[in-house]
């Protein structure tokens, strides 16, 4: 097969779906929007630049169609909660398993509105669904929608360059040693001047965790559970 036939099968089974899935995997494992290039995607791809301009107009399209990939895929467990306190329990673990799976979308979240029907489907219309369904009333689920998906864009944020904070069975062992070297951090700080780091060096590696994470998961949902707004399903 010569060179030019490789590139024109290439280009024929090009999709703008395609172009997408290399842009996240580009972005969320090898640099970030920051190195994120249409000359990039192009290259992973094995076409050229001015290929990909005739699906997206340009990088901002391409970024707008990651940011719907992501958010229109979010996934919620398919049996339905039990109460309240599960539903809020499923909506804020998925946004976070989402994080999670696409370190790019914190950014994303925080550069642009996405208002396409797929996005507002898999990442609005379903977890607002769930609320309302397991007995939340409509206005007391927009609030506890708002606290669920701000709560875990703020810690996704503060997880992501503090990877002692991630819990990955396959690097458990990583895990333990960095936050074990991270306890030292704080444990070498002289006690004069850090003596409440000094003193709790053994916890503040926790800080990133997902242990972290549910701690105020908790609480929000102990707080919603109180009010006497709340019905039962």
């Amino acid at each position: 097969m010569t060179q030019r036939s490789s590139s024109q099968r290439r280009t024929a089974s090009l999709t703008p779906g395609r172009i997408i899935e290399a842009a996240l995997r580009l972005s969320d494992h090898e640099g970030g929007l920051d190195r994120l290039t249409v000359r990039r995607i192009a290259s992973e791809l094995g076409v050229g630049t001015m290929t990909l301009y005739s699906y997206f107009r340009s990088r901002d399209e391409i970024l707008d169609g990651m940011a719907d990939y992501v958010l229109g895929r979010m996934r919620l467990p398919a049996e339905p909660p039990a109460g309240p306190a599960e539903a809020m329990r499923d909506v804020g673990l998925a946004f976070l398993d989402m994080m999670d799976e696409h370190p790019t979308v914190i950014r994303l979240f925080g550069s642009r509105v996405t208002d396409s029907r797929p996005a507002l489907r898999g990442a609005m219309e379903a977890p607002l669904q769930r609320l309302v369904d397991a007995g939340i009333p409509g206005p007391l689920a927009v609030r506890c929608y708002g606290f669920l998906i701000t709560y875990s864009i703020g810690f996704a944020t503060y997880q992501a360059p503090r990877p002692w904070g991630r819990a990955a069975d396959a690097d458990a062992g990583d895990r333990a040693e960095q936050r074990r070297q991270r306890s030292h951090v704080y444990s070498a700080l002289p006690r004069d001047q850090f003596p409440r780091l000094v003193e709790l060096a053994g916890e503040l590696p926790a800080l990133p965790t997902n242990e972290q994470y549910l701690a105020g998961l908790e609480a929000f949902i102990a707080s919603v559970l109180s009010r006497p707004d709340l019905s039962p399903p």
